[in-house]
């Protein structure tokens, strides 16, 4: 169970340590939620889980109790050094660090299946996602992230909020059904609601290369232009196959970045000069 408000200040004054926000530490102080993660992860005996800054270990614990086998990341040296002492686990593998440096906490790449349950600090969530996904993909992810970053995983095209990580979060991972988060589940409160997205793999995830992530990224950094001079000079015949498939899907070379549904992005980053 997660701490109470009160055991939270309590906690956090003994440590003497004041929440700091440039790294997200918004503590969950609602045990529904806690439950709600556990189970839309599905969390079974003998799993493993990737965490990513466990914080006060509430979260960790649960996974714990669960029967998982949990690799944790966590930046702040106080809070890690409160974990080690306070969760004695051989199923803790307790790394401290930078999440955008090691998404997966260190997590072995031998082929075994994990997934992914973390309340994620928001500054780090596109470039910690957009690790994650140039790796072994998780069969899973719970999320907890601010509704902002949540609607952009999510946005379809068309809308402002649709850019690259919407392209290649999608290609990889079904959404499945949610929980907003109030602020008030929080210590210390955040000024907007939080989302605990969840993502099941596809069953033939979809994976751009580096360089097809690359030209994508370029496009959405001016994506007010249009295609037709973002890609000029960009591929050796300008895209022109590519511009064919998007006439045939009533766009054109004036169409800009956001008009342009996940499918053809994916069929983009096939070209030859991006394989």
């Amino acid at each position: 169970m997660p701490l109470s408000l009160s055991a939270t200040r309590d906690l956090l004054q003994k440590l003497g340590h004041s929440p700091r926000r440039f790294l997200g530490q918004n503590f969950l102080i609602d045990g529904n939620i806690v439950r709600k993660s556990i189970e839309l992860a599905a969390v079974a005996a003998g799993e493993r889980v990737v965490e990513v800054g466990p914080g006060l270990g509430t979260l960790t614990r649960t996974l714990l109790e669960a029967g998982a086998d949990v690799w944790a990341i966590e930046k702040d040296p106080t809070l890690f050094g409160h974990l080690q002492t306070e969760l004695p686990s051989p199923h803790l593998h307790l790394m401290e660090g930078d999440a955008v440096e090691h998404p997966l906490a260190a997590l072995p790449n031998d082929g075994v299946p994990f997934k992914i349950v973390a309340n994620l600090p928001y500054a780090i969530s596109t470039p910690w996602m957009d690790g994650v996904l140039s790796g072994p993909l998780p069969s899973r992810m719970v999320l907890m992230l601010q509704l902002e970053a949540a609607e952009r995983y999510v946005a379809q095209p068309g809308g402002k909020t649709f850019g690259a990580i919407s392209i290649f979060l999608q290609s990889a991972y079904d959404t499945a059904p949610g929980h907003r988060v109030a602020g008030t589940c929080f210590h210390p409160k955040p000024d907007v609601d939080s989302y605990l997205l969840h993502l099941v793999r596809r069953e033939t995830p979809f994976v751009f290369n580096a360089a097809a992530k690359q030209l994508i990224r370029a496009c959405f950094q001016q994506r007010r232009k249009q295609l037709g001079a973002l890609l000029r000079g960009k591929l050796p015949d300008d895209g022109a196959r590519w511009f064919h498939d998007l006439e045939a899907a009533g766009l054109s070379a004036k169409s800009r970045p956001e008009q342009v549904p996940v499918t053809l992005w994916q069929r983009l980053s096939t070209h030859p000069a991006l394989s």
